[in-house]
């Protein structure tokens, strides 16, 4: 079983600007260049959007298929199981789903660029609803990133993507989107 341990901060364009230049400053190594991603979340039998969620994630002419399982926890470090696979083919795996019963309920974009440094990888993300980053790693590394990256005032956001979705976003026959116009 897979286990995520991350920690995910709203940011202002400044402060996410500020993040980009001292990811640069502490010798970060950018993952490639910023992919732009669609996020399904499926519902169906024995899913819940707040804590478990099927999500079909396509970027890059690539699919990526996962499920996310999250505690209840107050605490700005979240550890979610997450168990994901790489698919052939989103299609075929969306009619898969349909056909088992399961619909989607949320679909976001996002633009995400990727950071690896100090034992942590670090992601910026841009939704239709926001600036976001997100350190995933063990917890002392989560926080020691946090302090090379001077943010260890910065407030935690402890909403997932799917439920920051579910309240900004729009109905659109039925499934609720955040999507970039």
């Amino acid at each position: 079983m897979g286990i995520e341990i991350e920690k995910k901060y709203r940011l202002t364009r400044g402060q996410s600007e500020a993040v980009r230049r001292r990811l640069a400053e502490v010798g970060a190594v950018e993952q490639g260049s910023e992919e732009f991603e669609e996020n399904t979340i499926y519902t169906g039998p024995g899913l819940d959007p707040r804590s478990r969620v099927l999500r079909l994630r396509r970027v890059s002419g690539r699919a990526v298929f996962t499920f996310k399982e999250r505690g209840a926890s107050a605490e700005a470090i979240k550890r979610n199981r997450e168990e994901e696979t790489e698919v052939a083919d989103a299609e075929a795996l969306a009619a898969i789903l349909d056909a088992l019963g399961y619909r989607p309920a949320l679909v976001y974009e996002k633009r995400r660029a990727t950071w690896r440094m100090a034992g942590v990888e670090v992601v910026l993300d841009e939704l239709p609803f926001g600036l976001f980053m997100e350190i995933e790693g063990e917890e002392h590394a989560i926080l020691h990133a946090e302090r090379l990256l001077g943010l260890e005032g910065a407030e935690a956001e402890h909403a997932p993507y799917p439920e920051l979705t579910a309240r900004e976003g729009s109905d659109a026959n039925g499934v609720v989107e955040a999507r970039f116009r």
